[in-house]
């Protein structure tokens, strides 16, 4: 592996982007969110027709008050200036449970009731119970289920990649993929080892960090982060910042990645060379780092590809998906992205969808460029993971050409 290139201005790169929809909309979220995700189950489930006993109505539509005013609380104590850990994880979990909770309430509310009254289930008050019983029992199934998805050692997701211009000589080289592994107020240092672990069985060649290490700075997370220490990779281990370093002090965990062995690829580019053919390896800093106000701080592709031959494949690291435009603008061969976690918690998928061009796996853009979107190693706030399963990733490049002769 060697280095060729080490651009860190910004100068003469074109201007970031629009806002998106997404943005302009998420202004809003903070205000009517919270009422929304807290007032349709309360109402779906405790005055809909129930008639439940009377303590049951008031107890449960104080619980869910509760809920409404608790919730922002505990996120702004956890998240805000405080950053207090334990704050964190009770709003970040009502957050999900919540989330959870009001999905379902809307799904069988609309859905479920009409088809008891169809198929001629019971009275009025009947089908009001059975669904209220129905959304509570799904969101408990669910939430279990989730918990336990989030906080295993992901399964390993393994593909082959076909790049038209890969060398021979490059053929069943091995990428191995980690992204957004967001450590953070629960301590997953024993979970890190393990996912390091998993990592270094794959013997792979070049191992990738795409972003989102961790909420929280270099220092408060370090001892869940030092395990990526313990990454071994056959040519090199690289890294690049996703949107949430630059809410923790960005440069510290750039500092800390180069501490732990990895190369931090801050719009610069190396060569890994196998069988007499080269890729250029680049990465960029995340499309937010721009607005951060850390001083050379930006996404910078035309700095990042400085030097490299234009004849060669590019691998290029971007932390967020919709990169990929400016990555086909330049021809990049394939790009490598985190930061949806394939939605997560579902449906959130759909508002992903809003502000990304692909939630998960491989796509095309352009004529040449390859996206590959993982859906993240770890999770962001809420301990929970619902059909948006973790992974860790294992790409295989193939070339048309075949392998090298022996």
């Amino acid at each position: 592996m060697t280095e060729t290139s080490d651009t860190r201005s910004a100068t003469g790169e074109a201007p970031e982007a629009p806002r998106s929809r997404l943005w302009r909309l998420m202004r809003y979220v903070p205000l009517i969110a919270p009422v929304l995700l807290w007032a349709v189950p309360c109402w779906t489930l405790l005055h809909t027709g129930q008639h439940w006993p009377s303590p049951v109505a008031p107890i449960g539509t104080a619980l869910f008050a509760l809920g409404l005013v608790g919730m922002p609380l505990a996120m702004a104590q956890g998240h805000g200036r405080r950053q207090r850990d334990g704050a964190a994880i009770v709003g970040d979990t009502l957050l999900g449970g919540s989330w959870v909770l009001f999905t379902w309430s809307v799904l069988l509310g609309a859905l479920l009731r009409p088809a008891l009254a169809v198929a001629g289930v019971g009275d009025g008050q009947d089908r009001a119970r059975i669904v209220t019983w129905a959304v509570l029992g799904t969101t408990a199934v669910l939430l279990a289920w989730g918990y336990a998805e989030a906080r295993r050692v992901p399964r390993v997701r393994r593909l082959d990649v076909e790049l038209p211009r890969l060398g021979a000589g490059l053929d069943g080289t091995r990428v191995a993929l980690i992204t957004d592994t967001h450590y953070g107020p629960l301590d997953r240092a024993r979970w890190s080892a393990r996912v390091c672990e998993t990592v270094n069985g794959l013997e792979a060649d070049l191992v990738c960090h795409t972003g989102d290490i961790a909420d929280g700075t270099a220092e408060r997370r370090r001892a869940q982060a030092a395990p990526l220490g313990t990454v071994r990779a056959n040519r090199a281990r690289v890294y690049v910042t996703g949107n949430h370093e630059y809410y923790s002090e960005a440069q510290g965990w750039v500092d800390l990645m180069d501490e732990l062995g990895w190369e931090p690829l801050r719009n610069r580019h190396l060569l890994l060379e196998r069988g007499g053919d080269t890729l250029v390896v680049a990465g960029v800093d995340d499309v937010t780092a721009g607005s951060s106000g850390l001083a050379g701080h930006r996404a910078h592709l035309a700095g990042a590809l400085d030097g490299a031959d234009p004849d060669l494949p590019v691998l290029l690291l971007a932390h967020q998906p919709k990169f990929v435009d400016r990555a086909a603008e330049h021809g990049i061969d394939l790009q490598l992205s985190g930061h949806t976690h394939g939605g997560q918690i579902w449906p959130f998928h759909h508002l992903v969808g809003l502000d990304q061009p692909a939630l998960a796996g491989l796509s095309r853009h352009g004529t040449r460029t390859l996206l590959y979107t993982s859906r993240g190693t770890g999770f962001w706030g809420p301990p929970f993971r619902i059909f948006a399963p973790s992974e860790i990733t294992l790409l295989v490049l193939r070339s048309p050409r075949g392998p090298a002769a022996s």
